[in-house]
């Protein structure tokens, strides 16, 4: 997921996403903390992403 493709989304969706997002980057802890995670690079995605999104806002807000 690309900065210019979020730019597009209105505020309600970006934040929306933010919220699932920091449940699947929860649950996915969850499971590397139990040993069942098996792609740990996902974690980083899920930050990434979550990050754009913010910046995103960020950017709106000034």
């Amino acid at each position: 997921m690309q900065a210019k493709d979020i730019r597009e989304w209105d505020t309600t969706k970006i934040n929306q996403e933010i919220i699932d997002l920091k449940k699947e980057l929860f649950d996915l802890r969850f499971q590397q903390a139990t040993g069942q995670l098996e792609n740990t690079a996902r974690i980083s995605k899920v930050k990434k992403a979550i990050a754009r999104m913010k910046t995103v806002l960020t950017e709106r807000a000034e």
